[in-house]
């Protein structure tokens, strides 16, 4: 028997995310990675949810761990590479988008809270950081699911559902397209 801790299933969990995607994530076939009985991972977490709850904190450590903002930045550079950060990390995983989807960022609230500060510190009035982030977040996610959501598609069958005057989404132009609006906005509000 394979000797585990909470740090290792999460680890495993990840990288058979990775290979399988999301919906072919179970303990039995993670147990059977970790060389484990199934009933072993419930040392660890109590149900598959608190299994995909813990996954989803691990996956998020890139952005998690970015530097927070210093009162000498720019807020709406600040905004931008945040949120690019945000994307960038739930791109590192296959079905990222759909892992962070519903989560709570429970063990994140200190820097969430750090980054509400800054906003209003910088001017921007509470009310309007809050709604900010969250439209940022949410049209992140709902970005990547799409993006992660072709990447997974067979290529000839979504290019020939489109009719020939439409040309194919480029995830990138349209995600910094959308990001850019929600900063118009926000700074249209700031300067109300």
């Amino acid at each position: 028997m394979t000797k585990i801790n909470r740090e290792t299933v999460v680890a495993e969990a990840l990288d058979l995310l990775d290979e399988v995607g999301l919906d072919a994530v179970s303990t039995r076939r993670l147990a059977q990675r970790l060389g484990v009985e199934q009933p072993s991972l419930y040392w660890y977490f109590r149900t598959k949810k608190d299994l995909l709850a813990a996954m989803a904190q691990a996956a998020m450590a890139p952005h998690a761990t970015a530097p927070l903002p210093t009162p000498d930045d720019d807020w709406r550079a600040w905004f931008l590479e945040n949120t690019r950060g945000f994307r960038r990390t739930l791109l590192l995983r296959r079905d990222g988008a759909r892992l962070h989807a519903g989560s709570t960022p429970t063990a994140d609230l200190d820097r969430i809270r750090h980054k509400m500060r800054f906003l209003v510190a910088a001017g921007v009035p509470a009310e309007d950081a809050q709604m900010a982030m969250l439209a940022a977040g949410r049209f992140t996610v709902g970005s990547v699911l799409e993006e992660q959501a072709d990447a997974g598609s067979d290529d000839d069958a979504a290019g020939a559902a489109l009719p020939a005057d439409v040309p194919p989404i480029d995830h990138t132009s349209a995600f910094e397209a959308g990001l850019r609006l929600i900063l118009d906005g926000l700074e249209r509000r700031v300067g109300a």
